[in-house]
């Protein structure tokens, strides 16, 4: 197996230049939640795969508490999406077109509870979000990646970095683990 060469590729992401296979071990899951930790947006993306072109996108994204996904859905194109959690703990909710939390989409991705991850539908309003800190999530969606029509994001929803962010995030939140029985926000 050759040994992988991570690059940073922008301020939020880097990846694996590896010729045959990279491996997906404690040590890369651990830098990456730590970059997550230093990072601004409180999130990074670690890619595998060779560039936006690629047909199919695979990455890591680690995520800690208080980091702002905006809804978002992959709607043009039709794009899958499929999240498995490697540690942490994540929280998934998606929304009716309206912007009304669908509160029988809720799922907590923990595996201590036997819930290893999700699959999504293309079109779906969605978001995801850290519960415990150093969560990580190996994510796989269709490619070519284009970065103007990637994610059609919520009108109903603020902009990520907008003073409304954190309290729109704050809500989801907390309504979230009212109802999904878990204590209350730490952050």
């Amino acid at each position: 197996m050759d040994e992988p060469q991570i690059v940073r590729i922008s301020p939020a992401a880097t990846r694996s230049c590896h010729r045959t296979v990279a491996l997906i071990d404690r040590d890369l899951v651990q830098r990456k939640a730590g970059d997550a930790g230093r990072s601004v947006r409180r999130r990074e993306i670690h890619t595998f795969h060779e560039g936006d072109p690629d047909p199919l996108q695979r990455m890591l994204n680690a995520i800690q508490p208080g980091s702002y996904i905006r809804p978002h859905r992959h709607l043009n194109p039709p794009k899958a999406e499929s999240i498995i959690l490697l540690q942490g703990v994540l929280g998934y909710a998606s929304f009716t077109d309206d912007g009304l939390l669908d509160e029988d989409s809720l799922i907590v991705i923990d595996n201590a509870r036997g819930v290893y991850g999700c699959d999504i539908r293309p079109g779906v309003w969605h978001t995801v979000f850290a519960i415990a800190p150093d969560t990580v999530v190996f994510e796989v969606k269709p490619g070519p990646y284009d970065a103007t029509v990637d994610k059609g994001f919520a009108p109903w929803s603020p902009a990520e970095g907008s003073p409304e962010s954190a309290a729109f995030l704050a809500d989801l939140e907390d309504r979230f683990r009212r109802l999904s029985g878990l204590p209350a926000r730490p952050w």
